[in-house]
């Protein structure tokens, strides 16, 4: 699960595809991603100056997670013939409270569908754990931050 389509470059850092997203202000605080073909927004409360008109990028980030878990704990039902229905997951998160700015903590709680054995539940929660944005968290990218010339 990447979600951004591939692009292909001269010569990726590990032989992988790159893919590729664009962001562009709209208004204000608020900025605009699209990803293949589909557009996304963010913003800021109004009490941090934006118009919240759109969640924040930190709360995408959880939200990311918190899908990505969804997701895995779905594949985990559906490739146990077992219906998705009622699979929730719950994402609270806390922010540091010295520097730099950054997430403390994230809290996932999955709520399964009902009627799922003790050892359904525990094989869930092992391979929800070990979504991509999970191992990307574990494991972080290297992140590079250039201006265009």
């Amino acid at each position: 699960m990447t979600g951004t389509a591939p692009r292909s470059t001269s010569s990726p850092p590990s032989g992988a595809a790159v893919h590729v997203l664009q962001v562009a202000h709209l208004h204000g605080d608020a900025y605009t991603a699209e990803v293949r073909g589909h557009r996304l927004v963010v913003d800021q409360p109004t009490g941090a100056g934006g118009t919240d008109t759109a969640p924040t990028p930190v709360e995408l980030f959880a939200a990311s997670l918190a899908t990505c878990v969804a997701f895995y704990a779905g594949s985990y039902l559906a490739r146990h013939h077992r219906e998705r229905d009622g699979l929730r997951v719950r994402a609270e998160f806390e922010m540091a409270s010295d520097r730099p700015t950054r997430v403390r903590s994230v809290r996932l709680t999955v709520t399964p569908p009902p009627g799922l054995s003790e050892q359904s539940r525990r094989a869930l929660l092992a391979v929800a754990s070990h979504c991509t944005v999970h191992n990307t968290l574990r494991r972080p990218p290297e992140i590079e931050t250039v201006l265009e010339a």
